[in-house]
């Protein structure tokens, strides 16, 4: 059973990594999919139903900082998942335009990416992760994943 972390800033190609690579077999987690209301509590029990379950899951959301993973990786742990954390390399006017493509309730005000810049914080293995890779978009669209500790990024 894998739990999986992803972090970075909005429109940095979370969502789109996760449909390429674990929608057939992770449970997607994002709070992007919540009403406005109690969404940390609704996380929670959504990340201890899948986990109780034996399902593998990906947590799709921007967790900026090392507090804002803390408890989640604490639930991990008490099932002894796998925890691998992947972290999105941003290059804020790059997320900028990807975001201005969005629309509706997708399109992140330019408020909130710069907001979530000043709490990102590069994830390392003394959070509690098992394994750790930074993903890159390449010159022609595609996702670049390094693992941690290849200087690549981290």
């Amino acid at each position: 059973m894998e739990s999986i972390v992803f972090i970075g800033l909005q429109a940095s190609g979370k969502s789109t990594f996760y449909r390429q690579h674990f929608a057939e077999t992770h449970e997607l987690i994002s709070k992007d999919l919540m009403p406005r209301k109690g969404k940390e509590q609704r996380q929670h029990q959504l990340i201890e139903a899948a986990l109780q379950a034996g399902k593998s899951l990906v947590v799709d959301n921007t967790n900026p900082s090392r507090a804002d993973r803390a408890a989640m990786l604490q639930q991990f742990q008490a099932y002894q998942a796998k925890i691998l954390g992947y972290y999105f390399a941003s290059v804020v006017d790059e997320c900028m335009a990807r975001n201005s493509q969005r629309t509706g309730k997708a399109l992140v005000p330019d408020v909130g990416i710069f907001s979530t810049l000043k709490k990102l914080e590069k994830p390392s293995y003394e959070e509690g992760f098992d394994a750790l890779f930074h993903v890159q978009i390449g010159a022609e669209g595609q996702f670049i994943v390094n693992p941690w500790g290849t200087g690549v990024g981290d």
